[in-house]
């Protein structure tokens, strides 16, 4: 990490010990009108964790995170973030937290240093400009108009602006839409290194590579409740398998789910527009006997595949629906 973002560590591990969690949420619930966008939420995030909060849109995720940010009142629960509420310690949290927005919308004419030196000035204390720019990677577009900048670069101001605050508590809220891989990855490192700074970091996003890479708990959303919890890694195991098979069959027979199910290594199955999706633990005995079954059944295969169970596998599994669906 850089020398400038580093150099408060020991500030931040400070204020941070003994004050219980960076975030903790009591039977929150918000609607509009009649939908209910957040139903009962309680959740409570750790002091240095990273983590992210999935679901499809709709499932209440947004509205739970622009909450937490002091950006929409809460019907009913409760909001605590370092400790504080927004009720009565507003400007402080303000002073504390830092946010990336899905899509933020900076004054044209400025140029990216104007911009980050305007939201430098909101705070007691924080990073250099300097130094928030190398970190966004912004050096050869110092002098250039944010009208001029591309989304992704952009997408680094933002970040950028969410850091030059030195904050304890960051929300980034879908922070690598727009971004090439490369700085995806860099994102990704920066991340990492915040991380270990001792921030806490509540991230949304639709890449589920990303919340596998970065999360250390993820909570899984859906019609405003949070349906699972955990690690990736136990929320992936709660699959109950490690591999997903997928194939399309032809013809105008039906398949015998029956037979498929009954299959040694099999754990479940499911059709997703017309393709079959099996869950499976060791792909090189259960995948040989698949074949033999739709074989014994006259099937044909059009299209056949094969991936690591995944977090988007536990989203489905739970709703029967995918992260990405409207």
């Amino acid at each position: 990490m850089t020398d400038a973002i580093t150099s408060s560590v020991l500030d931040v591990n400070l204020r941070a010990r003994g004050n219980g969690p960076s975030l903790l949420l009591k039977g929150l619930r918000k609607a509009f009108a009649d939908v209910v966008a957040v139903d009962g939420l309680d959740l409570e995030v750790k002091h240095g964790e990273c983590f992210g909060l999935l679901g499809p849109n709709g499932a209440g995720k947004t509205t739970t995170i622009e909450i937490c940010e002091g950006l929409t009142p809460p019907d009913a629960g409760t909001v605590e973030l370092l400790g504080l509420s927004w009720a009565t310690s507003a400007k402080e949290l303000r002073r504390r937290i830092g946010i990336q927005l899905q899509e933020t919308q900076f004054p044209d004419k400025l140029t990216v240093e104007e911009t980050l030196r305007l939201f430098r000035s909101f705070f007691p204390r924080g990073i250099s400009i300097d130094e928030s720019i190398k970190t966004a990677q912004l050096e050869e577009k110092r002098n250039s108009r944010v009208g001029g900048l591309s989304g992704g670069q952009k997408q680094r101001l933002a970040m950028a602006c969410a850091l030059v605050g030195d904050p304890e508590l960051l929300f980034l809220d879908e922070p690598t839409t727009g971004l090439d891989p490369q700085a995806r990855r860099h994102l990704w490192d920066l991340v990492d290194q915040l991380k270990l700074a001792g921030r806490t970091i509540i991230l949304t996003t639709h890449y589920m590579d990303e919340a596998e890479r970065l999360c250390d708990r993820v909570a899984i959303m859906d019609h405003g409740k949070i349906i699972a919890l955990g690690t990736p890694q136990q929320l992936i195991a709660s699959v109950g398998g490690e591999h997903i098979v997928e194939l399309v069959i032809t013809g105008h027979r039906e398949v015998d789910v029956a037979l498929l199910t009954a299959i040694p290594g099999v754990q479940s199955h499911r059709v997703d527009a017309g393709m079959h999706q099996l869950t499976v633990r060791d792909l090189h005995t259960t995948v040989p006997l698949i074949f033999q079954s739709l074989t014994s059944q006259g099937l044909h295969l059009s299209d056949f595949r094969t991936h690591s169970a995944t977090l988007e596998d536990v989203f489905v599994g739970l709703t029967g629906r995918n992260l990405r669906d409207e």
